[in-house]
């Protein structure tokens, strides 16, 4: 049964989990309306992975076909000692657990234009604009919009990521929440001298990585310079050349490409920085308001499975939203179904790094006769990875449509 009838949902945040959760219930019924502060979906962007459950969730939405049109592919993953020797080269799905032929592999701001695509003809969209405060009055949520607006909905979701406001103004500050994992990280692009394409390069020392990702033959391709650090470096967030001293002097190396990304770094206009951590609330909704994505389970940078989990959590959500007659059941149901699925992924990365960013001389020691071996599933994290991917089968909403 279909419990859609007259509810109308308000949903913060228009990245993954937003149009996403937007699709789906607009699909079985409700009337949505998704609010952005920036004013328009966000292009471009470094690639993003689309595995096991989640690849079953953009099946069912329909895009197969603009997703493996999109996808970028990346063929091998070359690691150098802090020397810049090469020390292996493996397929990526050999330390992701993904399979060959079958993740999607797309950039952040593709899948979010083939999300906004499949709705933005059916959901109202209101960019340049943000929830400024809500009020859960027992059978409504009013809402004042930062632009002056206000309207009334029956249910309001965050979707707004990793330190959404949403959940700010319903389970207050964020640190109680907020579990850093112990990594710092920079983004930014740089000119592809190497000629670099559908490839990635690591150079590693304990606790500190620096990586080179391009997704095809361009001019430009990723830079990536991530660390270890005790403590979240909460005094540089706000000032972009803070971040770029505190990195370059983090990589104070003149071996192999270090010098050339820290110049990149101090160049860049698109600097990307922030720590790696993970949201973990005791409960993912309040009264009328609920939480989806990073919002209420950021598995991590790290983990590679933060869209794939966003896309799953929304899909659970919609169907059970639309399947029980009231929206605290439907929250509970919800909850019950993913947060399995979300700590499993999110046990995926945890202090000691990963694969890719071993923290420790031990570490990276064994990450690096694991390379030198290349043996799969000894040394090779794919299988419990693969594992975390498929942790979920989803659940069937037929009957809600």
């Amino acid at each position: 049964m279909n419990h859609s009838a007259h509810r109308t949902v308000l949903i913060s945040g228009a990245s993954i989990a937003g149009p996403a959760l937007a699709y789906w219930l607009d699909r079985y019924g409700f009337e949505v309306t998704v609010v952005e502060k920036a004013s328009a979906v966000r292009g471009g962007g470094y690639a993003v992975d689309i595995r096991g459950t989640a690849r079953e969730a953009v099946r069912l939405m329909g895009l197969l076909p603009p997703l493996r049109a999109a996808h970028v592919d990346t063929e091998r993953l070359t690691f150098v000692d802090a020397g810049g020797e090469v020390i292996g080269v493996v397929r990526p799905e050999d330390i992701t657990g993904g399979e060959e032929g079958q993740d999607l592999e797309v950039r952040r701001g593709d899948l979010a234009d083939a999300l906004y695509g499949a709705v933005r003809d059916r959901v109202e969209f209101l960019f340049d604009d943000s929830i400024a405060t809500l009020r859960d009055t027992g059978d409504r949520v009013d809402v004042t919009f930062e632009g002056g607006a206000r309207r009334s909905f029956d249910l309001v979701i965050g979707a707004d990521g990793l330190h959404s406001h949403t959940r700010g103004l319903v389970l207050g500050p964020e640190d109680p929440f907020h579990r850093y994992l112990g990594y710092t990280f920079a983004g930014f692009t740089l000119p592809n001298d190497l000629g670099l394409s559908h490839e990635g390069v690591a150079w590693n020392t304990p606790g500190r990585a620096a990586i080179l990702y391009a997704h095809e033959p361009a001019e430009r391709m990723h830079g990536f310079l991530t660390f270890a650090r005790e403590t979240p470096p909460l005094d540089a967030f706000r000032d972009p050349d803070a971040q770029r001293d505190l990195v370059a002097a983090t990589f104070p190396e003149r071996a192999w490409l270090i010098p050339r990304m820290v110049d990149a770094l101090r160049a860049a206009d698109d600097l990307f920085f922030d720590v790696v951590s993970q949201i973990h609330l005791p409960t993912w909704s309040h009264g009328r308001v609920a939480l989806a994505g990073d919002a209420a389970h950021a598995t991590s940078f790290l983990s590679g499975q933060g869209s794939s989990v966003s896309l799953v959590g929304a899909y659970v959500l919609a169907g059970e939203l639309a399947t029980h007659a009231g929206h605290t059941e439907a929250f509970a149901a919800y909850e019950r179904i993913m947060r399995p699925f979300a700590e499993r992924n999110q046990a995926l990365a945890g202090p000691g790094g990963t694969f890719v960013t071993p923290r420790t001389q031990e570490m990276l020691d064994a990450r690096n006769r694991a390379l030198r071996e290349g043996v799969r599933g000894d040394g090779l994290p794919g299988d419990e990875q693969h594992a975390a991917h498929r942790a979920l089968r989803l659940p069937d909403y037929r009957h809600a449509e």
